[in-house]
């Protein structure tokens, strides 16, 4: 991967991040389609940094309430009692364990199925078959539920089930915006309520993750610049430090105002654009693979 190359990937990224339309398909299919290969897992988690640094400086004040509150009911600011230390004084408290309820999910299976997800998961037949569930299931999800929800109605039970939409997501071709909206939207939250929670909860998992791929890859390239063909294998299509920097900094600056487009879309309209889209370009990547322009498993997994 060049340096336009990844930069583009970068912008790829930003605009498909907080869509319902899985931003790490589309890493997938159009690094397929651009280098010939999948850019990896790595360079994929190290670039979502920047869309969730975007997160954070829109959500900043909101992000620093809450943290101020969850510290401070943790030791003893709002009762000494169990259930206060729990938030039941304070909402920005409860959202706060609400928060780290639904991270649960994703790490846990982060951790236990991770050679799975960097490796089997990633086939794209399975892309195509999920974009198509989940296209359908947001799109019927989305015109049926009621928006009666807002997030001061939220239970530790939801927050769960909040988590466990965003921990399918570790399924390229899901999305992790598109599994917790769908989720928050069966539930009758408004739209603009599961977009929220949306953005808040993917703060701890997605830079998490974007932290361990960066520190993986640091010795991965210093391992492969020291002759060790299986680190070397790992980096796979990794461009270098400057130019995965760069495809970082443009996630960040595009993904802001993607943000501020995205609310002010979901403030107005459904989601049935989104759904209609995941199952055209679905069908698009089903046709590809087909005629094999795309190959379902990048070659370099198989030779590994």
């Amino acid at each position: 991967m060049n340096f336009f190359q990844a930069l583009f990937m970068g912008l790829v990224q930003a605009l498909t991040e907080y869509l319902p339309v899985s931003s790490s398909a589309h890493i997938r299919i159009i690094g397929d389609l651009m280098i010939g290969r999948d850019p990896g897992a790595a360079f994929t988690a190290i670039i979502q940094l920047g869309t969730e640094l975007a997160v954070i400086l829109y959500y900043r004040r909101d992000i620093i309430r809450i943290l101020g509150a969850w510290f401070g009911s943790l030791f003893g600011k709002e009762g000494k009692d169990l259930k206060s230390r729990f938030g039941a004084h304070n909402p920005d408290t409860q959202m706060g364990w609400f928060i780290i309820i639904g991270t649960m999910p994703i790490l846990i299976a982060g951790l236990l199925f991770k050679d799975a997800i960097e490796t089997t998961l990633r086939n794209l037949w399975i892309t195509v078959t999920v974009l198509i569930i989940f296209g359908v299931l947001l799109w019927v999800f989305d015109a049926r539920s009621k928006q009666l929800k807002t997030m001061k109605q939220m239970t530790w039970k939801d927050a769960l089930l909040f988590g466990i939409g965003q921990m399918l997501a570790l399924i390229p071709g899901v999305s992790r915006s598109g599994g917790t909206i769908t989720f928050g939207r069966a539930m009758g939250y408004t739209r603009e309520a599961a977009v929220r929670v949306s953005f808040l909860m993917a703060i701890p998992a997605v830079f998490g993750a974007g932290i361990l791929e960066t520190v993986s890859a640091v010795k991965d390239v210093a391992a492969c610049s020291g002759g060790d063909a299986a680190a070397c294998t790992a980096i796979g299509a990794f461009p270098g430090w400057g130019p995965t920097i760069a495809a970082t900094l443009v996630s960040f600056f595009v993904g802001y105002v993607v943000i501020i487009g995205f609310l002010k879309f979901v403030a107005t309209f459904s989601y049935k654009a989104f759904a209609i889209y995941r199952i055209g370009l679905a069908v698009v990547v089903a046709l590809l693979l087909i005629t094999g322009v795309l190959p379902a498993i990048d070659p370099s997994m198989v030779a590994a």
